[in-house]
């Protein structure tokens, strides 16, 4: 079968009306990881009357949609991810967070809205043969959504060919993408610290093993991992975000607390943070006669483009919105996305959308650019005719 040659956006962008009010509803009506029950409401119901058929409950609070149209064999799947965070919302948008604490600062009800935008229209036109598989990730924000769905058999029972997904990104040009062969999105690992001293008077601190000014010592060491034993065409991150330790100016306290998230492209790169990151820590703190209690954990892998589905992505931006429409000279972004299990699995490509000017990712002050759902439904819908149309390749 050709490739449909019909461009998608006018209709789309006719009734996208409709998906701002839903995405401004989500936003409205917040929810985090693993408890998005209203979100999920409403999207089975959607799909549900789109004629697609709906699967609930795949990784606790996970929706999966299929429709299969013509005879054939291929499969794509599309994901977007629903959870909000736990972020006071300090927009003052009058269709802003009623839920205490919580707020959609990532975009993710932007997502959500894309996916069902393109799949309403795929649904209506079926201008594709094959089988579309829509998935509706929870809890990517605590990073445990991906692999919960991997884990009730999202592709055993869901086969796909091929899985993309997409992320809204502040500061890049709205509307435009940024797409790349192998890693564009960074791994992360995370350390818990805790810098045993021996506390005291503040007025007697030859008394005392102190351990805030160890704990001082030891972040400022660790800044020489990237900068004297990463590659230094390599790239990694190492922030300290959180740091605790004593209550009173006069007290030196028996102990401080820290929290460093680690990231890289790289498992070469990985294992340097892993050997060194923990030598490093321990040896500075033990230099200071305090000791350490030191926890590791991997995290979530970088998340790796293939390259051939990467390419495929470029070729519909460019056929369907202009060489333009590709961010010149793109780099990998150091944040992190539990998608990168998916990619492990099948192939696909993660893409990153443009937003605009803005508050970034994560902010309180963060607002969804609306004006980037018709063309990114669009191109959901340009990439699933390709791809189940035999011109994929």
């Amino acid at each position: 079968m050709a490739r449909p040659q019909s461009d998608p956006l006018p209709a789309i962008a006719a009734g996208i009306g409709a998906f701002v009010a839903l995405r401004q509803d989500l936003h409205r009506h917040p929810e985090l990881s693993r408890q998005e029950f209203r979100t999920v409401g409403i999207v089975a119901g959607l799909l549900r009357g789109w004629g697609y058929e709906v699967t609930e409950g795949i990784g606790g609070t996970g929706v999966v949609a299929t429709l299969q149209a013509g005879k054939g064999a291929r499969a794509l799947g599309l994901r977007a991810d629903m959870d909000a965070l736990p972020i006071a919302e300090a927009t003052g948008l009058p269709y802003a967070s009623v839920a205490a604490g919580v707020m959609h600062a990532c975009g993710h009800d932007g997502h959500t809205a894309i996916l069902l935008a393109a799949a309403e229209y795929l649904a209506r036109t079926r201008r594709f043969d094959g089988r579309l598989v829509l998935i509706f990730q929870p809890a990517e924000e605590i990073g445990h959504g991906a692999q919960a769905m991997l884990r009730d058999g999202l592709f055993d029972r869901f086969a796909v060919d091929a899985v993309f997904g997409l992320h809204n990104w502040p500061g890049l040009p709205a509307g435009q993408w940024g797409i790349l062969p192998g890693a564009v999105m960074a791994g992360i690992d995370q350390v818990l610290l805790t810098v045993q001293g021996r506390g005291g008077h503040g007025a007697a601190p030859h008394e005392t093993v102190d351990p805030v000014v160890t704990a001082a010592h030891a972040v400022a060491a660790l800044q020489t991992v990237v900068s004297r034993n990463v590659d230094p065409q390599e790239a990694a991150v190492v922030t300290v975000g959180a740091i605790h330790g004593g209550e009173a100016s006069n007290v030196i306290p028996d102990t401080v607390e820290a929290r460093l998230t680690l990231r890289y492209f790289s498992a070469a790169t990985q294992a340097v943070l892993e050997t060194r990151v923990p030598a490093l820590l321990r040896g500075v703190i033990e230099a200071f006669g305090a000791g350490a209690d030191l926890t590791y954990a991997r995290g979530f892998p970088p998340v790796i483009n293939h390259a051939a589905e990467a390419a495929l992505a470029r070729r519909v931006v460019e056929e369907g919105f202009g060489p333009a429409a590709l961010i010149e000279g793109f780099r990998p972004r150091t944040a992190s996305e539990d998608f990168a299990y998916f990619l492990q699995e099948r192939p696909g490509a993660f893409l990153i959308l443009g937003a605009g000017d803005g508050a970034p990712l994560h902010s309180p002050r963060y607002r969804f650019n609306d004006d980037i759902l018709a063309p990114a439904a669009a191109l959901w819908v340009r990439l699933a005719e390709a791809f189940l149309t035999g011109d994929a390749q």
